[in-house]
Parts: structure tokens; C-alpha cells; sequence
């Protein structure tokens, strides 16, 4: 059983940075593609960003291409959300998921959830 803890979410002004956190526990994650999707209010929830278990292969939804960067540090069970020039739009609960697979496939493939982490941007 894989527990993930997602940090670093928080308000911030349209044009500014967040860098966000997930960490894993009760197995490693080394062999798992791992994602980040996130819910606004009122909306379903949506795929932003995976990455592959080796860290090879990432994945974007298009409103986030260039502006977010996902990766991963095995070595502390740990995938990371580097999110620049944030806008409005951006703003939900982030959350992070893995997959038993090592290469990420869609959303239902996602094995285990965290409870996620608010990131508000303010215009």
C-alpha cells in the first residue's frame, strides 16, 4: 500500500510561482508512473501531468505546456510540480496519483490518490 502526501500549495498572484510536492510512503515509487490532476471548484477533475516510472517520458495537458514542469526524485520517493506563471484558471485542488504500470496510460489506470493540496491564484 503506497500512502502519498501532497505539500506546497498556497495563494499566490496570477503571473507567480508554486512548486509543489508529493511524497510517498509504504513503498517505494521507483517503479511507478506517477501523475498530477487537479479539481476546481464546481468542475470534474482533470489530468495536468504524469511522468514515467525512470523519469523518461512526461506528459502535459495543453493549458499547462510550458508553464509547468513535472519530475521525480526516486531516491526519496518524492515527484515534484514546478508550476510558473500561474494564472486564475489555475486554481483547484492538486492532487497526486501513481500507477502499478511504469509508464502512465490515463487516468483511470491511477492505483492510489493522495488527498491533494489547494493552490489559489488570485488575479
Amino acid at each position: 500500500q503506497v500512502q502519498l502526501v501532497e505539500s506546497g500549495g498556497g495563494l499566490v498572484q496570477a503571473g507567480g510561482s508554486l512548486r509543489l510536492s508529493c511524497a510517498a510512503s509504504g513503498r517505494t515509487i521507483s517503479s511507478y508512473a506517477m501523475g498530477w490532476f487537479r479539481q476546481a471548484p464546481g468542475k470534474e477533475r482533470e489530468f495536468v501531468s504524469a511522468i514515467s516510472a525512470s523519469g523518461g517520458l512526461t506528459y502535459y495537458t495543453d493549458s499547462v505546456k510550458g508553464r509547468f514542469t513535472i519530475s521525480r526524485d526516486n531516491a526519496k520517493s518524492t515527484i515534484y510540480l514546478q508550476m510558473n506563471n500561474l494564472k486564475p484558471e489555475d486554481t483547484a485542488v492538486y492532487y497526486c496519483a501513481g500507477d502499478l504500470a511504469p509508464v502512465y496510460t490515463s487516468p483511470e489506470a491511477m492505483e492510489f490518490w493522495g488527498k491533494g493540496t489547494l493552490v489559489t491564484v488570485s488575479s
